[in-house]
């Protein structure tokens, strides 16, 4: 499964965290597995509206959907723990 290009406001949050490089490792993972296991994918409450998240690391998580056209776009990277 492909992501969508990060809109600039995520791609600028990234940088200013530095981990830029994670979310890159972790968005390769993905494309090759949705369910690898350092991923931690996960569906978000309410389940019917069919949000997704995935871990970037300990702390950061990105929050995702899946587009009709099958790509997955990021629509919001957080501190898990906020």
């Amino acid at each position: 499964m492909r992501i969508r290009p990060l809109h600039p406001e995520l791609a600028e949050y990234l940088d200013r965290r530095g981990i830029r490089e994670k979310f890159e490792k972790q968005k390769q993972l993905f494309e090759e597995n949705l369910r690898h296991p350092s991923l931690h994918s996960e569906i978000l409450e309410p389940r019917q509206w069919r949000i997704y998240s995935f871990r970037i690391d300990q702390k950061y998580r990105a929050i995702f959907h899946i587009r009709q056209d099958g790509d997955a776009e990021i629509i919001d990277i957080n501190d898990h723990y906020q």
